[in-house]
């Protein structure tokens, strides 16, 4: 899973916030061929073929390991490098993952979200862990523009939005973080 771009452009003053202009790689958002979809915070996993990845960030002078699958070519600035790494039952840092897969009623191909109680603190509120299958939850509003799209995320306690191209595989996001805007606390599911 490549790391995906924001909708619009970063703050050159703080790379962690956007400002109103649109990012010119995502301009195919603003002429109708996006569908917006849910981003769920936890972390990111993958089913190939049918078995259980998990995603392994090698930064720089982190090593690689063995079999593992690169999603991109390493970013030249900030030395990210993505994979997928094939889960093990045998190893306890795996378990979450099996868990949710085995919850799985298909276990289709495709890349998920695992979220639950021992995942990244569990901002979503899972009673147990999960995986989420990436844009499998439509979002619905009406306007991309800059501050109706900061309102929708300060209303909606969710992570963001991941923009899925209708007929390729370009995606971008855009997070309450972009906006400096803190989650709610949800009830549990």
């Amino acid at each position: 899973m490549k790391k995906i771009s924001t909708l619009f452009a970063k703050n050159p003053n703080d790379l962690g916030r956007v400002i109103d202009k649109i990012n010119i790689e995502n301009k195919w958002v603003f002429d109708g061929e996006a569908i917006a979809t849910r981003k769920f915070d936890g972390t990111a996993a993958a089913i190939i073929d049918g078995e259980l990845f998990k995603r392994f960030d090698a930064k720089k002078g982190r090593k690689i390991p063995v079999g593992a699958i690169p999603c991109q070519e390493a970013d030249p600035i900030s030395g990210h490098h993505p994979h997928w790494l094939q889960c093990d039952r045998s190893k306890s840092e795996d378990k979450h993952f099996f868990e949710g897969f085995d919850a799985l009623e298909n276990k289709l191909d495709g890349t998920y979200e695992l979220c639950g109680p021992k995942v990244q603190g569990n901002p979503e509120m899972f009673e147990r862990h999960t995986l989420v299958k990436h844009g499998s939850e439509i979002l619905d509003f009406v306007s991309l523009d800059f501050e109706d799209l900061e309102t929708f995320l300060s209303e909606n306690d969710i992570e963001g939005i991941v923009f899925y191209h209708k007929s390729d595989e370009r995606m971008c996001k855009l997070r309450k973080t972009d906006f400096g805007i803190k989650r709610l606390k949800l009830e549990a599911v």
